[in-house]
């Protein structure tokens, strides 16, 4: 989607908070995508999220601020509600608000592909959710 991303996540028992994993991973897609930003010459784009860097967080050495700090998220308690989430994110792109594509199915950053015509795409990772053994999919 242009302004966020959809995922549905599977955290392993590691000892990190989901806040603790969400942030680690917009921190990682922040430095790359300043990086595609500085590679591309938009200069004006990153004073713009340079500006956007709270002081607290200048002191701890942040640079931009790519991300909202906050996040939503939903658990999903069975297979009912992890189906309809990823019917909801395969469908977002072709919503009258966003109207990216005429097709769900051409949605270029989507599983829906995956899971609708078993079709794996390279620039999407994904692991379905299905093949986690049946004692961990719904914790």
């Amino acid at each position: 989607m242009p302004n966020h991303a959809h995922v549905l996540l599977y955290p392993t028992p590691s000892g990190k908070s989901l806040s603790k994993i969400i942030g680690d991973g917009k921190c990682f897609m922040a430095y790359d995508i300043a990086n595609a930003i500085r590679k591309s010459g938009k200069d004006n784009l990153l004073l713009e999220l340079q500006q956007g860097v709270e002081s607290k967080e200048k002191r701890k050495g942040k640079i931009h601020q790519v991300f909202h700090l906050s996040f939503d998220a939903r658990l999903c308690h069975n297979e009912w509600m992890v189906e309809q989430k990823l019917d909801y994110i395969h469908h977002n792109p072709v919503s009258g608000k966003w109207a990216l594509v005429d097709d769900f199915l051409k949605y270029p950053y989507s599983s829906a592909r995956f899971y609708e015509l078993d079709e794996v795409d390279p620039n999407v990772p994904l692991a379905h959710y299905k093949e986690l053994s049946p004692q961990h999919r719904f914790l």
